[in-house]
C-alpha cells in the first residue's frame, strides 16, 4: 500500500493549524487539537515551529502572580500580524482596486484608480498596475521590499499554477504570462488569479461563507465566473485553471450552440449601444447601474433582456447545484444591480429547474460585494500561499 507523502502531510497539518488559529482569532492548543482532530503532540510540535518562524504569537491569559494558586495560566495562540505583508488587487476593465493587508488579512491601505485599462498594450497595463501597487504600499507606510507577495485578480480564464492568463477581456492577447511580467517588474513574487476565485476566498474568510468549508460562488460581472470551495480548498482545473461559467452550454438554437454568456453576459444584456448616454455609461463601467435606471423607467427592451438573463442564470444555477449540492450559493457582481426583473426571473427559473430530490438543500444568497472586498480576496490568495508553504515562505505551495 502506498503511504502518504510525509512532507505533504506536514504541510497540510501546518495549514490546518494556522487556519484554525486564524478563524478563532485566539485559541489554546487543546482547542486546536479538538478542532483539527490532530494529536496534542502533533499540535504542540507544529505550534512550536510556527512560534519559532514568527508566524504566531503566544499570549498568557490570566494573572501570572496567581498561577501557583490557580494552576498554570492559559496560553492563547494568535496570528502574528507582522509576519507578512501582501498586496491584493482587483483589475477590471475600467478600474483597478488595490489593498495591502497584514498576515491576518486586515487591511492596512486601499487605493482605487478609475482608469480604463482594457485592450491597452500589455506594457501599458503592467505600468498602471505597477504604479498602483507601489502607491498602495507607500500609503501603508511600507517599502516594496517589505511586501512578501502580490496577487492580481483578473476576469477570464487563468492558470493559477503558472500565472498564464489564457483569455481575459482585459488583454488583447491570449496566453499572457502575466505573473512573470509583474514579478520581474516589482521584484516581488506575483500571483495571478481569477477574480471569481478571489471573491470566493474573500467570502470564506470574511463574508457570507465564514461558517462553511463547502460552497459555490457565481460571479456575474463582465465575465461570468465560478468558484467552488470543497473542504476549505478551492477546486481548480488542470494546471490550476479557473472556470469561465459563461462558456456553459444551455442548449442548441438555429444559430448553433447557446452558451450562458450569450444570454446573461453583460454585452448580451446591455446590447449594442453605439452612441448616447447609455454607451458612455457602458464605457465607464456603469452600464448595469444605468440599465437599472432605465428599467425603473419601464424600458421594455432592457426589462426583457434582464428577464432572459435571469432565466438563463437560474437554469445554470440549477445545473451547478445538481452537480455539487452545496449548502450555499453566493451570487455577486454588477448584474445584481438590474433589480427585480432579473432576480425574480432567476429565482423562478431556478425553482422550476432544480430536481425535486435536492430541493431545499442549497441556500441562495445575493451579495453586493464592494471592490475592496474583491481586492481583499486576492490578498487572501497570497496569504494562503504563505499558509500552505511548509516553511511559511513564498513560492510554489503543495497541491492541497
Amino acid at each position: 500500500m502506498k503511504t502518504a507523502d510525509p512532507e505533504l502531510m506536514r504541510a497540510i497539518n501546518r495549514f490546518n493549524v494556522l487556519d484554525t488559529i486564524r478563524r478563532a482569532g485566539s485559541i489554546a492548543r487543546i482547542e486546536i487539537s479538538d478542532r483539527t482532530q490532530l494529536s496534542t503532540t502533533t499540535v504542540s510540535a507544529i505550534t512550536a515551529s510556527l512560534l519559532d518562524d514568527g508566524l504566531i504569537l503566544a499570549r498568557t491569559e490570566g494573572d501570572l502572580r496567581e498561577a501557583a494558586a490557580r494552576g498554570r495560566p492559559r496560553v492563547m495562540l494568535e496570528l502574528n500580524p507582522d509576519a507578512a505583508r501582501v498586496v491584493g488587487a482587483k483589475i477590471a476593465a475600467n478600474r483597478m482596486v488595490f489593498v495591502v493587508t497584514d498576515f491576518r488579512g486586515e487591511v492596512l491601505s486601499t487605493l482605487t484608480l478609475a482608469l480604463r485599462v482594457d485592450r491597452q498594450p500589455i506594457g501599458v497595463i503592467a505600468d498602471l498596475i505597477e504604479d498602483g501597487v507601489r502607491r498602495c504600499v507607500v500609503d501603508a507606510n511600507l517599502a516594496l521590499d517589505e511586501i512578501d507577495s502580490v496577487c492580481l485578480g483578473l476576469p477570464g480564464v487563468v492558470e493559477h499554477r503558472t500565472g498564464h492568463v489564457r483569455t481575459s477581456p482585459i488583454f488583447r492577447e491570449t496566453g499572457v504570462d502575466f505573473a512573470k511580467e509583474m514579478s520581474e517588474r516589482l521584484g516581488v513574487t506575483t500571483i495571478v488569479e481569477s477574480d471569481a476565485h478571489a471573491i470566493t476566498l474573500a467570502h470564506h474568510w470574511f463574508g457570507k461563507a465564514r461558517d462553511l468549508d463547502d460552497m459555490v460562488l457565481v460571479s456575474l460581472e463582465q465575465t461570468l465566473g465560478l468558484g467552488v470551495l470543497h473542504g476549505g480548498q478551492l477546486f481548480r482545473g488542470a494546471g490550476g485553471l479557473s472556470h469561465n461559467l459563461g462558456d456553459l452550454v444551455l442548449g442548441m438554437g438555429p444559430q448553433g450552440i447557446i452558451r450562458l454568456a450569450s444570454l446573461a453576459g453583460e454585452s448580451a444584456i446591455l446590447g449594442d449601444q453605439p452612441s448616447g448616454r447609455f454607451a458612455e455609461a457602458i464605457r465607464l463601467g456603469r452600464g448595469m447601474a444605468h440599465a437599472k435606471t432605465l428599467i425603473d423607467a419601464e424600458d421594455n427592451a432592457l426589462i426583457n433582456a434582464a428577464i432572459r438573463a435571469g432565466e438563463a442564470c437560474g437554469m445554470a444555477l440549477a445545473n451547478i447545484v445538481t452537480l455539487f449540492a452545496p449548502p450555499r450559493v453566493i451570487l455577486v457582481g454588477s448584474s445584481l444591480a438590474l433589480g427585480q426583473p432579473f432576480l425574480d426571473s432567476l429565482r423562478e427559473a431556478y425553482s422550476l429547474a432544480i430536481p425535486p430530490s435536492i430541493k431545499g438543500v442549497t441556500e441562495l444568497v445575493f451579495d453586493q460585494s464592494t471592490d475592496e472586498t474583491w481586492a481583499q480576496g486576492a490578498a487572501v490568495v497570497a496569504l494562503r500561499e504563505l499558509y500552505e508553504s511548509p516553511w511559511g515562505t513564498t513560492g510554489p505551495a503543495p497541491a492541497l
